[in-house]
């Protein structure tokens, strides 16, 4: 018998889907289904807590621009 879960739906750049696909394989436990390459479905439940890893991961991975000191 069919199981139905409550969704996000999600469309991001390919780049963020990559890291929400990165997240998400460490346990399985944020994504429904892959739809396409810039869309998925997120379980409700977990939309908060994957919000607050996707923010982690990319402050890790963008750079700060630099402050010139030529005035």
């Amino acid at each position: 018998m069919p199981k139905a879960s409550k969704g996000v739906l999600v469309q991001c750049d390919p780049s963020i889907k990559a890291i929400i696909c990165k997240i998400d394989a460490e346990r399985n436990d944020f994504i429904i289904e892959d739809l396409d390459d810039e869309t998925l479905v997120i379980k409700e439940s977990k939309f908060a807590d994957l919000q607050v890893r996707l923010d982690q991961e990319l402050k890790h991975t963008i750079r700060e621009p630099e402050e010139s000191d030529s005035e």
